[in-house]
Parts: C-alpha cells; structure tokens; sequence
C-alpha cells in the first residue's frame, strides 16, 4: 500500500475511535459511570499494558524527566475528568461544539500566551466565525429555551483550554508519539489512581459489569493508545494539516450519529452552531489549497532533469 493510502487508513482508523470517545462518554454517563471511575479505570488499564512493555525494552529513563509528567497532569487526568464530566450535563452535539470546535483556538491561544506565537490570517479568521457562531446559535437557544449555556458546555471548553495547552506543549517538547502516550498513561495512573482510591467516590456497584468492562476497554487501549499512534502515523503521511482536518470532522459525525442512536434531540440552533464551529474548525477554504508535502515531493522530482 502506498504512503498516501495508508495515511487514510490511519486517518480513518483515528475518525472512528474519535467519534466513537463521543458517544462512548456519553453513553457512559447514561450508564451511571461517573467520571471519577472511568478516568481511574482507564489509565489503570493502560498502565498494565504499557509499564510491562517499557520494563521490557528498558526504556523507562524518559519518565523521570519534568514533561512527561506535567503533559499527563493537562492531558491526562485534568483534561479527563473535566471531559467526562462534562457528558453527565450536555449532549454529544455540544461537545462537537464547545470541546472539538473549540480545541484549535484554544491550541491557537495557548501558543500566542506560552511562547508569543502570533495569530496568522486563517486563525483569525476562524475565530470570528466561531465566534459569530457560537454568538448566533446561544441567541437562538435563548429564544427557544430562555437558557444559552449550561455547566456541561462550560467543562466542555474547559476540557478544549486543557487539550489546548497540552497540544502547545507537545508541540514544544517535541516528545516521540511512544513516549508521550506513554508518559500521560503511566503518570496519570501513578498520580490519580491513589487519589481516586483514598479520597473520591467510587460507584463501581451501579453500572452493569459488561457496561463498565466495556467502557474501560474502549477507553483504556483505543482512546489512549491506539488512536494515538494511528494519528501519529497518519501525520507522518499525510500531514499536520491534512490529518488533523481530516480527523476533526469525526466529532461532529458524532453528534448526528447521536440524534438516531442516542435519541438525542438536535434543534435549529445547534445544527446552526455545528455548521459554524464546523467551518472555524476545520477552515476548509485552507484545505482546499493545500498541496499534500508528499505530492509536493513528487512534484519536485519530476521538473528535475534526469
């Protein structure tokens, strides 16, 4: 299979473990799982799979340095807890809105406060257009409810400012796709797990078994391990830019998925908002000209003399 295609499958493989994190938080919620558990249970699980391996290939010198360590406190447990949280109070329609929408102007933020990087053109552009829609759409659901916004939107991008944070600092850091998935997994569980058992409620007894099983399988190896190296490895083929437009489409397939499958109600001012936070999100005018850096190569070769 040639890099392209197999960047797709990647970038196919991630769309389906994003989209299914939406839903599968949701359902947890409606299940009873309390984001206390669910966060617990799924580094838990993921650091049974991957300390052993680490051991093993001896390659553990990397998680006693700072980064590791302050990315799993943002993106791990934090960023987990005000996330999941956030689905025992809102709709996956709003966390396509108000985490996924939200999470490259947060990214964006982030970088201009953390390390002075200036908004380009397409940012700012993106960020009025959220803005007018966000704008638009709470305008509408206050006509129609009297309420615009709700606790579960504000964890929501809460949840979005975290990611944001994490992504720059990533970024930044320049950590291996391994040593990053690993580190958030094995420091979050080291940090939280403890916490979780000495001090925070537990309702472990009131989901069903195969529910709670379930939910920390999906949670505990798709989410954190294997749509991280899938997108990894769909950004080494395709690109940053390519990959992450791409990928972002998978929550807003969500929130329509949801409407059938959850029997969530889905009004004329949220698909307004989808739409809007949509179009900022994935800037698609952007997209559309951008060459792919593989073809791009291809391009070069070809005008060389032989």
């Amino acid at each position: 299979m040639q890099p392209q295609k197999q960047g797709y499958l990647y970038v196919l493989i991630t769309m389906c473990i994003w989209g299914g994190f939406t839903l599968a938080a949701r359902l947890s919620a409606s299940w009873g799982i309390s984001a206390w558990d669910l966060t617990a249970l799924r580094f838990l699980l993921a650091f049974a799979i991957l300390m052993p391996i680490l051991i093993y290939k001896k390659d553990t010198a990397f998680l006693w340095k700072k980064e590791p360590f302050i990315l799993a406190m943002l993106g791990g447990v934090i960023y987990c807890l005000s996330a999941y949280s956030a689905f025992h109070y809102a709709p996956a329609a709003h966390a396509a809105i108000f985490l996924n929408g939200c999470i490259p102007l947060c990214t964006a933020a982030a970088a201009y406060v953390l390390f002075q990087q200036a908004f380009d053109r397409h940012t700012w552009i993106s960020l009025i257009i959220m803005l007018a829609s966000i704008g638009a759409m709470s305008l509408l659901l206050y006509m129609q409810t009297g309420q615009a916004f709700g606790l579960g939107d504000l964890l929501f991008f809460i949840s979005a400012v975290w990611w944001g944070i994490f992504t720059v600092l990533l970024r930044q850091w320049k950590l291996s796709a391994w040593h990053a998935m690993s580190g958030v997994a094995i420091w979050s569980a080291v940090i939280y797990v403890p916490v979780y058992l000495l001090f925070l409620p537990k309702h472990l007894s009131e989901p069903a078994p195969v529910h709670l099983i379930a939910q920390v399988l999906f949670h505990g190896i798709f989410v954190v391990i294997i749509a991280t190296l899938t997108y990894i490895e769909a950004i080494k083929r395709l690109g940053a830019f390519k990959a992450g437009s791409i990928v972002t489409l998978a929550p807003f397939i969500a929130a329509i998925l949801a409407v059938p499958l959850l029997h969530e109600p889905l009004s004329g001012a949220m698909v307004f908002g989808l739409i809007g936070m949509g179009i900022g999100a994935l800037q698609p005018w952007r997209w559309l000209m951008h060459q792919d850096p593989l073809q791009r190569q291809i391009d070069r070769q070809k005008q060389q003399p032989d």
